[in-house]
């Protein structure tokens, strides 16, 4: 296995055992977990048989969906998802609004209780009639009242008051009295059942019942549907599922009540509408008619077929004149030309004047005349000179016919020019006047359109008031459940069982952390590591001797072998084969080390070895008290103060059953133990008991307390630091750390005392050191 393998699975053994050895720790005050888990389930069981009963009602309904008309198929559509607010239909049902209204149906101003011998529990009815005469906007404060049906009627108790109202016959109506209600006993009212019982009436505002069942009221969407689950807690069932259908109930009639008032007011609205419609299309009508009659326009059809025939024919007049003015301009140039004396005058040219045609044909006929004349008689012919002069006459007047025709046909052009342009601007502003009547039109058909789309709509609004859809659509009417959701009697179990275990716990964790005695060999391990444990000694009840029979096979007798074994260990070899010398010290007073060094010494001298033990507390000798000696026998006091002593004269037997141990007491306690420890008598015992003991156990002093045993530590082979668990305060095995590191003791080991069975390494598991032996105690 490579080192890392070794350190982990080191490390797994090492967490292993430390929560094993946690587990001891509380293990072994096992009664008081049983008795912490006796206490709180006893607690539990009558917490639960006297804490009211807490039911739950749930009811389920589902949203419907009121979008009329065609819609574009949107996002929610695609993915088969609602377009319903659910958040605003909860917060609808959970509205203050809503649980006034229920508790105006329900009459909830008022609660009935019964009173138990320890338990007040609320009830849905009471078993005799009741008859409030209040009115709930009457409700200011709260109010309640106690009611003892006696045998002979109901004694009524009012909160405030100290007197209590007795009603004969049990019919309060029959008395005069102030109370908010009326009692009476119905026919077959059982006496057994309410007889010297005790019921409470509670009357409450109406704010304040309504805000206890919005608050009580839970709404919950089920998944991604349109369902909605309402839920509602109290001591009675009954009072859930008619607070929650009813709820349901206000729900559903305030959401068609809503869409009634809609079409309610659309027909307010369109008939409205009708009377200010039909007053403009009067107004649109009467206008047309004044436009028309302004206008002189029959209808913009005729007017136009009309004015494009007469600016037609003012157009053929006009041509006609300016034809007649051309002709005669043609004649009058003719006329004024040089050869026109003797010419013929064009005749029926054209010219419309009877009088200019006469005077061309006259003057023709005397052109003609004349030349014959002129043929026959020459120029000088009178006959010819005096047609000459007719010509002549003529032509002038025909030059004037001609003037004064052109007169009269320019008038006549300048009339029916002007007679023209009024056609032509009659025919030009019809297209303005036909998109004034346009628009005039266009504005009478819009009003009637509306009025047509109103009157659909007001019979559609009128249909949806008549027939109106609900809001919703009930899934499930409230269910109460069988088993009361509070208390949950599962959990209050689980909960004693768990405070039970926990509270012991607890305790004993402070207790635990409060505790600053070493437990155990972990404790000493952690302060001060590099001091080998050579011992873990088992708690024995009292100071009893251990070796006494060195046959002794019991787990004690074993722990102090395995001491001396290890003891051996650390003990230098000399090379000279001499005795080695073992000290027993401590920090404090009370930790075992003269019980240590007897047991040590005896469980040394069990393996036939020869063993010395000598008491060296000169200042608290206690060996003597473990062999019943005399505290002032002859010891080592006398021999340190006495020169011609000898030591052996001190030596005793302690124990019959141990020839190799040999004792040597204390002595008197001396008035200055220090200065008899460092005259050199000491160390002289120590040497030449070497030369005869194989081991010499020192029984010293405190160290913490006197320099007794610093002063003769030297002497020392191996020094063994006695530390008593539940007994040796932590902060002590620091003093012992100084001590080690400082040298002031020689070659020191840590032995520790009175470990608890879980805490010493092999005691607490089930193979002892009695393994096999057949222990004697």
């Amino acid at each position: 296995m490579s080192p890392l393998q070794e350190n982990f699975y080191q490390k797994s053994n090492d967490q292993g055992e430390t929560i094993k050895t946690e587990v001891y720790k509380y293990l072994k005050h096992w009664y008081w977990f049983v008795l912490g888990v006796v206490i709180t389930i006893t607690g539990a069981i009558l917490y639960l048989r006297y804490t009211p009963k807490v039911y739950k009602s749930s009811a389920k309904i589902k949203i419907l969906n009121k979008t009329k008309g065609l819609e574009l198929p949107s996002a929610a559509f695609v993915f088969n998802r609602s377009n319903i607010n659910l958040e605003n239909e909860i917060e609808v049902i959970k509205s203050q609004r809503i649980s006034e209204a229920v508790v105006d149906r329900l009459d909830l101003t008022m609660r009935y209780f019964v009173e138990g011998n320890v338990l007040t529990t609320e009830m849905s009815q009471l078993p005799f009639q009741i008859l409030k005469t209040i009115s709930n906007d009457s409700i200011t404060s709260k109010a309640s009242y106690r009611i003892e049906v006696k045998t002979s009627g109901f004694e009524v108790t009012s909160h405030n008051a100290s007197q209590s109202l007795v009603f004969p016959n049990f019919d309060t109506t029959k008395t005069n009295h102030n109370l908010p209600f009326e009692l009476n006993l119905p026919q077959d009212f059982n006496f057994e059942n309410a007889e010297d019982k005790v019921f409470i009436i509670e009357i409450s505002p109406v704010s304040v019942v309504s805000g206890s069942i919005k608050n009580g009221v839970k709404v919950n969407v089920l998944g991604d549907s349109d369902l909605l689950e309402l839920g509602f807690t109290s001591q009675s069932k009954d009072k859930n599922e008619r607070i929650l259908n009813t709820l349901i109930d206000v729900f559903n009639e305030d959401g068609i009540n809503d869409r009634q008032e809609i079409s309610r007011r659309t027909i307010n609205f369109i008939d409205e509408r009708f009377d200010l419609l039909a007053k403009e299309l009067d107004s649109i009508e009467v206008g047309i008619q004044d436009y028309k009659q302004k206008n002189d326009i029959i209808t913009l059809e005729t007017d136009a077929e009309l004015g494009l025939s007469q600016r037609t024919l003012s157009e053929q007049e006009l041509f006609e004149l300016e034809k007649q003015l051309m002709l005669s301009n043609l004649l009058g140039e003719t006329l004024r030309q040089p050869n026109a004396k003797s010419d013929l005058l064009p005749a029926n040219i054209g010219l419309s004047s009877t009088s200019i045609n006469g005077l061309v044909d006259n003057y023709n006929s005397l052109v003609l005349e004349r030349d014959n004349l002129l043929t026959s008689g020459g120029v000088n012919n009178p006959n010819v000179v005096l047609l000459n002069g007719k010509l002549e006459d003529i032509k002038s007047n025909i030059f004037a016919s001609i003037e004064s025709y052109a007169k009269q046909l320019k008038a006549s052009k300048a009339q029916l020019s002007r007679k023209n342009r009024k056609f032509a601007s009659k025919v030009y502003n019809l297209p303005a006047k036909e998109k004034i009547i346009t628009d005039i039109t266009r504005q009478r058909e819009i009003k009637q359109s509306l009025y047509l789309f109103l009157l659909q709509k007001r019979e559609e609004a009128a249909i949806n008031l008549a027939i109106t859809e609900p809001s919703i659509k009930v899934v499930e009417y409230a269910i109460s459940q069988h088993v009361p959701i509070s208390p949950n009697s599962r959990n209050i179990y689980i909960m004693g069982l768990l405070a039970g275990l926990a509270i012991p716990f607890g305790i004993i964790y402070v207790i635990l952390l409060l505790d600053t005695k070493i437990k155990g060999k972990e404790d000493i391990v952690e302060r001060n590591a590099k001091i080998p444990i050579v011992g873990e000694l088992p708690k024995l009840k009292g100071d009893q001797l251990i070796f006494s029979n060195p046959e002794d096979n019991s787990m004690q007798a074993e722990a102090f072998r395995i001491l001396s074994a290890n003891v051996d260990y650390i003990l230098p070899v000399h090379s000279n084969n001499k005795g080695r010398v073992v000290f027993c010290t401590s920090t404090i007073k009370g930790e075992g080390k003269t019980h240590v060094s007897i047991n040590l010494s005896l469980s040394l001298s069990s393996i036939n070895k020869k063993v010395l033990l000598i008491g060296a507390d000169l200042r608290n000798p206690q060996i003597h008290n473990q062999i019943n000696e005399d505290k002032h026998k002859l010891g080592l006091t006398n021999y340190l103060h006495d020169e011609n002593f000898n030591w052996k004269e001190a030596i005793i037997k302690g124990f019959k059953n141990h020839p190799n141990h040999d004792i040597i007491l204390s002595g008197s306690i001396p008035p200055n133990p220090a200065s008899l420890l460092t005259n050199g008598r000491f160390e002289q015992l120590l040497e030449e008991a070497k030369l005869e003991y194989d081991y010499i156990v020192v029984d010293t002093a405190p160290t913490i307390l006197v320099t007794d045993t610093m002063l003769i530590s030297k002497l020392a082979d191996a020094t063994m630091y006695l530390v008593r668990a539940n007994y040796t305060e932590k902060n002590l095995l620091n003093y012992s750390k100084e001590l080690n590191e400082s040298g002031k003791l020689k070659n020191m080991a840590y032995v520790l005392n009175s470990v608890e069975a879980n805490k010493s390494y092999g005691y607490g598991y089930n193979y002892g050191y009695n393994y096999g032996y057949g222990a004697k105690s």
